[in-house]
């Protein structure tokens, strides 16, 4: 069970002073910094037309050299693109969304599917992975929505690519916004844990992340100059740095919601006190007091840049040894 830290902090509507069990153990996955599970949705083209579709289904299933399972416990040939299209309707689905579109405007056309990655770090059991996603699939889409998934494990981490029909078999477009994403997150973490794989899923404000890993990756990128519009974002740091006029927008807004985050642990820290469990308590304050500083993409970039400066002239001035 999650709970708003920030509310708890403030008393919310009616002030509580005794923590359940669940959320005593939603507060202890998280100060004991539990593996956090990855739900992303991917964006780009290939998911309103046909052809894109049938492609990504080619990629996900490398080309044929992954079985791609469906909803209906079918296992089929990574090639099997076509097929799903024919099975799910999808060809018939984008034609009448051309013509409705040609009759309407030129709006872009709706998705036919959604492309999701559910993953879990290095050294987690892959069929568990995919053993909770199904789970989850089961839950969340069983009946409804047609949907077909491939567990992938040639990375460190171990995810399933997941491909859901963006229409429901009675006719309903799927919505995904920010707070379904979040209840995605939670369901997985749910059915890994029955699986007795310990994760959580908690907001990253309320770990004191302000820095995201999918952002760290692109940091990276910028500095190998594999990512063009990074390199700008650098460059404009740089720039802004050199004459000292880093931009600090944004900033404000952080420190005020890390405001209300501490303040709201800090009432947590207090009523686990009050109910006798000491330990847990501390472990609370240890790890508000470890948070990171709050910052924006711009101030992340510019540790980043100023810390590589310093490794530069750390390494020119260390003596040379034969």
């Amino acid at each position: 069970m999650l709970f708003d830290i920030a509310s708890y902090g403030r008393g919310g509507v009616a002030r509580r002073d005794h923590l359940s069990p669940g959320e005593i153990a939603f507060i202890s996955r998280t100060v004991y910094r539990i593996p956090e599970v990855m739900v992303k949705v991917t964006s780009g083209g290939g998911a309103s037309t046909a052809r894109g579709v049938v492609a990504h289904f080619g990629y996900i299933g490398r080309g044929g050299n992954l079985e791609i399972e469906t909803d209906e416990g079918e296992w089929l040939s990574g090639h099997a693109g076509q097929q799903l299209i024919e099975d799910w309707d999808l060809d018939m689905e984008a034609a009448r969304k051309r013509s409705n579109l040609v009759a309407i405007d030129r709006r872009k056309a709706p998705k036919l599917v959604h492309r999701a990655i559910f993953s879990m770090p290095a050294g987690t059991p892959p069929k568990k992975v995919l053993a909770a996603v199904h789970g989850f699939a089961r839950k969340e889409f069983g009946r409804k929505h047609r949907y077909a998934m491939v567990l992938h494990t040639d990375e460190p981490h171990p995810h399933v690519h997941l491909v859901v029909k963006a229409v429901s078999e009675d006719g309903v477009r799927l919505n995904i916004d920010r707070a379904r994403l979040q209840h995605w997150r939670e369901e997985f973490a749910e059915q890994l844990r029955v699986r007795g794989v310990e994760a959580n899923a908690t907001n990253r404000s309320v770990r004191g992340r302000s820095r995201t890993t999918k952002r760290d990756s692109i940091f990276r990128a910028a500095r190998r100059g594999e990512s063009s519009h990074m390199r700008k974002r650098v460059d404009e740091v740089v720039r802004e740095l050199a004459a000292g006029t880093l931009d600090q927008s944004g900033a404000a807004r952080l420190q005020r919601t890390r405001l209300e985050i501490v303040r709201g642990w800090r009432a947590v820290e207090g009523a686990l006190a009050a109910q006798g469990m000491h330990q847990l308590a501390d472990q609370v304050s240890k790890f508000v007091s470890q948070m990171p500083p709050p910052r924006t993409e711009k101030q992340w970039l510019a540790a980043d840049l100023i810390e590589r400066v310093r490794e530069r002239r750390r390494a020119k001035d260390k003596p040379f040894v034969r």
